[in-house]
């Protein structure tokens, strides 16, 4: 069939299996050739075609809320509600997003990008539902990767203690991005292999209930019996101790076992959890194979061969140089340990992880915990380094701030996907740290201009004995330049100025650095003397060269990929006020107080205004005439 000419999902109520199978392998044939131009979370969807095309079948979205964690499984259900015409634009600027979203389709009736999220939005639906009288199914899908999580286990647990008739999906591929890691994890290897217990159970208990119930003793008995043969049916039956009904394992990609556990967790009062087995990448044979996380989220990419078309860049990414940083001075120092919430591969730690195994924790999706297990490593003299995206360093925030700066302890935080990251759009994009981080006592943040600065300022990071101390680096790769052999430590506070000029000074930090030289360099042309300083250390500031400005009557912008609410031009600001030049003339370029969504980095900056086009002509609206070139 056309799936673009597909509307909403009522039509898959009249479908049989045979069609379902058919109308499956077609969402998959689209899948790979959509996201071979476009890139996208490919193994993840291909992985949940049946389970999902079950969902639509047997619930009535949107009436019914069908709520997926993460998101980035969402594509199929995407085409069935509707959108399958705005592939082409997926990810890109202004086109469908990588995730749902409730302003693109009613059937989006939660938001996400972030993990474990989905049990407690499914709790306060069921809550609202009851409250109000209604009879709508709610039905969160998580993965088993998500459910390690946190939040999901809270969830888990007043889900059970409530009895909310809610449907937990579990959708068990046996990885998140990467192979999953813990104990829960090999709870459900264990349920995976442990055959189809609720028909066992059902059996069972039908045979207790022909016993004569003659007297309490028998029948404590019989409950003992049943208790008993529960657990030698199932290794581990950790779903059932919670209140839950337990149902599975579920052949994810056999629409009638689908069909039989759908229709039986439908019927069933109270909260119950259908433990659904699939394949992660299935039916395409590279995606299938993929045992490390490459196939999670490719770029563009050769269908017949699955080679990538991204064009290899000659120069190191920067999560390579600073796991490559950590690696060598782990050789020297057996104090260095690596704690990651299931950033393993997306921070490049397989070879130190080869190097060092007993020295390098995924910790799964548990950013909390892996927050606190870095401020205990430190508290026994370790150098623990804390390794995390931008955009997941949110959701361990009072564990920094209680756990680590709080007692001031020596944890290297390493801030990947620092800054505007792109196609993930606005759940992703790592522009509030510098914000969230600047306002904690004894904290100090830094961001590298290129990769060499950035590789010292790992070894600084290594060297430093006065607390925590954070370092960002975007996502990609660097410029291609020069790395010096000697690692150095940069004195903490103190700025470069990489160009010197008279008339006003640009200051800014990381990747927008070498555009703040480029825009410098045409308002040369129009008679503008512009200093461009590395603001480096975006706490503590240098305080001294600041004073100097102010001195000089210096106009000063600043300019950044982070929030301007609480960011570095704020700080820049109060210092001015503190240290009483209130009359310095700072104006400020960053990120406006909304969320980004997605599209290419450039075009985004674009949005924003921090081109070197927006900057030429904001530098021009500070200086007096008299200094420009008539």
């Amino acid at each position: 069939m056309d799936l673009e000419q597909i509307k909403d999902p009522g039509f898959l109520k009249d479908c049989n299996n045979d069609e379902l199978t058919a109308l499956a392998a077609e969402v998959r044939e689209f899948l790979i050739e959509k996201l071979s131009a476009t890139g996208g979370h490919l193994g993840p969807n291909l992985g949940v075609v049946e389970l999902t095309l079950a969902l639509h079948k047997y619930f009535d979205s949107p009436k019914d809320k069908l709520i997926w964690d993460v998101g980035h499984q969402a594509y199929v259900h995407k085409i069935l509600t509707g959108r399958a015409g705005q592939f082409e634009s997926l990810r890109q600027y202004k086109g469908l997003c990588g995730f749902p979203k409730r302003c693109e389709s009613e059937h989006d009736v939660w938001e996400t990008g972030h993990s474990s999220t989905s049990l407690s939005a499914a709790m306060g639906m069921a809550a609202a539902r009851d409250m109000k009288g209604t009879d709508e199914k709610i039905v969160p899908i998580i993965g088993d990767g998500a459910l390690t999580g946190g939040m999901a286990l809270e969830a888990l647990n007043h889900i059970g203690h409530e009895q909310k008739d809610i449907t937990v999906i579990l959708n068990d591929n046996e990885m998140s991005i990467a192979p999953n890691v813990g104990a829960l994890h090999n709870v459900l290897g264990r349920l995976r292999t442990a055959g189809k217990y609720h028909k066992a159970k059902d059996e069972l208990e039908y045979l207790l209930k022909k016993i004569p119930a003659f007297g309490g003793k028998l029948a404590s008995t019989a409950e003992r019996v049943k208790d008993a043969l529960k657990y030698m049916l199932v290794s581990g039956i950790f779903f059932e101790e919670l209140g839950f009904t337990y149902l599975g394992p579920v052949d994810g990609h056999d629409f009638e076992d689908l069909a039989d556990n759908i229709k039986y967790a439908k019927k069933t009062k109270g909260p119950v959890l259908v433990h659904v087995i699939t394949k992660k990448g299935k039916g395409y044979h590279p995606a299938e194979n993929d045992l490390v996380g490459t196939w999670h989220g490719p770029g563009p990419y050769k269908i017949e061969s699955g080679e990538s078309l991204k064009p290899k860049s000659a120069a190191p990414g920067y999560s390579k140089v600073v796991s490559e940083t950590v690696r060598k001075l782990a050789e020297k120092d057996n104090r260095i340990a690596v704690i990651t919430p299931a950033m393993t591969v997306g921070s490049k730690w397989e070879a130190f992880g080869e190097e060092f195994p007993d020295r390098l924790f995924d910790v799964g999706i548990a950013e909390q915990h892996a927050a606190t297990m870095a401020a205990g490593l430190a508290t026994q003299d370790m150098k623990p380094v804390l390794s995390i995206y931008s955009t997941f360093l949110q959701r361990a925030y009072d564990q920094v701030v209680h756990d680590i700066c709080r007692q001031n302890l020596n944890v290297f935080i390493a801030i990947d996907r620092a800054g505007l990251v792109g196609a993930d759009g606005e759940t992703h994009q790592g522009v509030f740290d510098v914000a969230f981080l600047r306002s904690l006592p004894n904290m100090v943040i830094m961001m590298g201009k290129d990769e060499n600065e950035l590789q010292h300022m790992v070894y600084t990071a290594h060297q430093y004995n006065g607390g925590p101390i954070a370092v960002r680096y975007p996502r990609g790769n660097g410029y291609g330049v020069q790395m010096e052999e000697q690692l150095k430590a940069i004195p903490i506070g103190k700025w470069e100025v990489v160009k010197d000029g008279t008339d006003a000074a640009i200051l800014s930090f990381g990747p927008l650095l070498k555009e703040m030289e480029k825009a410098a360099e045409v308002l040369e042309r129009d008679g503008i003397s512009v200093k461009v300083i590395n603001s480096r250390f975006i706490k503590p500031l240098d305080e001294e060269m600041l004073s100097d400005l102010a001195s000089k009557n210096i106009p000063i912008l600043t300019v950044e990929e982070s929030t301007l609410q609480g960011g570095f031009g704020s700080a820049v600001l109060e210092y001015m006020q503190e240290s009483g030049n209130q009359g310095a003339v700072v104006n400020r370029l960053g990120i406006p107080d909304e969320f980004i969504e997605h599209g290419s980095v450039n075009e985004l900056l674009r949005e924003i205004g921090l081109t070197v086009e927006d900057v030429v002509q904001k530098v021009k609206t500070m200086v007096p005439a008299k200094r420009q070139r008539a």
